[in-house]
């Protein structure tokens, strides 16, 4: 009965969004269907400089969208092939799970709750940028921590992991605190540039993506105070193994590709090479010149070529969004390869 309950469960979302394979596929990954559509629907915020943002021309840009390109390129060849669904935070466990979209590349906190099969009954790729939240005011507000902020207002999003560590991090200090609640970063944007607030709160990375877009951004400071740490990466429903077993080596393909010193310049050099030198068996196995490392995975055995031509490595794409010269500058920090003191590494391609 059971079964039988969940079967016709599933027909009803089928019908309803037309997003699922037909009743035959049986247990058919959703990598078949996006196959099958020739395109992947990729849910984003598409409000945040250098994570995903929507240009004048209407391209979407920043570091999860250039995972959304490299996800398309491992599955079908083509990162290109890229349907771009600008989601708020209430929004976008609920396209994930009506199969609205296909996976999610959009600054989401990977906790326990969020993961475990009795919570939203996702499955996490690997985290893509460790980050803190934290408070942003004006620099001639006087206010310098914190503490600073008892019986204050401060704009927050609705609905996120940002909400509850605001209030886990005022109840630990006895502060009382006034929350102005938001549907997403713009209204919370909107709301601290019109004086609904003395401070905003999100993660840092958001906050100085928020601020570079401000009239005056240097009368503007995020405070030195952590609330939270905020790993984020991208996700898909859970129960797919076939998929979220693709994102997850895609993720460490870019990162392996950087720990390699292999770019999105030199990968056909590096493919040549690897072909002409039967020695090199680590580089010829990670790019899929023998071996079925693929193919195990689903995907073609030469599949991180086609994802390293598409975007780069993970260096790449972090300064390509968020370094130095970008528009977004943060300091790598954690977010350095193991190696260089930071926390991002990979296993091995073997």
């Amino acid at each position: 009965m059971t079964k039988r309950r969940s079967l016709i469960s599933l027909l009803s979302a089928c019908l309803a969004i037309s997003a699922c394979a037909t009743l035959g596929d049986g247990d058919a990954s959703r990598v078949d269907l996006i196959r099958k559509r020739g395109e992947l629907r990729c849910g984003v915020s598409g409000k945040i400089p250098g994570f995903s943002f929507l240009q004048r021309d209407g391209s979407y840009a920043g570091l999860d969208v250039d995972l959304c390109k490299a996800f398309a390129a491992a599955i079908i060849d083509d990162p290109s092939k890229v349907q771009y669904r600008p989601l708020t935070a209430p929004e976008r466990f609920t396209a994930l799970k009506t199969g609205e979209i296909d996976l999610l590349s959009r600054n989401t906190t990977f906790n326990l709750s969020r993961d475990a099969a009795g919570g939203n009954g996702v499955s996490f790729a690997p985290v893509v940028f460790h980050d803190g939240q934290g408070l942003l005011v004006q620099r001639n507000s006087g206010i310098r921590s914190l503490k600073d902020l008892k019986g204050q207002s401060i704009c927050v999003g609705s609905g996120t992991t940002t909400e509850q560590n605001l209030n886990d991090a005022f109840q630990s200090l006895g502060l009382p605190y006034k929350p102005i609640k938001y549907q997403d970063l713009n209204q919370v944007v909107a709301g601290y540039l019109q004086g609904r607030c003395q401070a905003m709160t999100s993660d840092r990375s958001q906050l100085a993506s928020a601020r570079s877009g401000f009239e005056r951004p240097e009368q503007h400071v995020i405070l030195g105070d952590i609330l939270s740490k905020e790993p984020l990466a991208p996700l898909s429903s859970g129960g797919d193994q076939q998929l979220s077993d693709a994102m997850r080596w895609v993720v460490y393909a870019v990162i392996t590709a950087e720990e390699m010193g292999i770019t999105q310049a030199n990968v056909d050099n590096k493919l040549q090479e690897a072909q002409n030198n039967p020695d090199l068996t680590k580089l010829r196995r990670f790019l899929g010149v023998e071996g079925d490392l693929g193919d195990k995975l689903g995907l073609s055995n030469d599949f991180v070529v086609n994802v390293i031509r598409a975007t780069g490595n993970y260096g790449e794409i972090y300064n390509r969004h968020l370094g130095p010269d970008s528009a977004v500058p943060i300091p790598r920090g954690l977010n350095q390869l193991h190696r260089d003191g930071g926390v991002i590494t990979a296993p091995p391609f073997q």
